[in-house]
């Protein structure tokens, strides 16, 4: 499996922990440039990630339909067919 696939198939919640340990260890400034552009690279996909998921969950959030009294309705699909 590519670097790019592993990314795409994490949770969000492991995406942000990975993100996490990169800021860690660049912030420490102990590791070589060369694994800090690595990192770095990884770093951004692992961002990237994490923006999708979360837009895919407002998306969601936003097609909860509320009744009358302002009382959620129903959910209707993120993308109807």
């Amino acid at each position: 499996m590519s670097e790019a696939n592993a990314v795409s198939a994490m949770s969000f919640e492991a995406a942000v922990a990975e993100l996490e340990r990169i800021v860690d260890q660049l912030e420490k400034g102990d590791v070589p440039l060369d694994k800090s552009i690595e990192i770095y690279e990884r770093g951004e996909a692992l961002k990237a990630h994490c923006e999708k998921l979360l837009g895919a969950a407002e998306q969601r959030i936003e097609k909860i339909r509320l009744d009358r009294e302002g009382k959620p309705a129903g959910v209707e699909p993120l993308d109807p067919e």
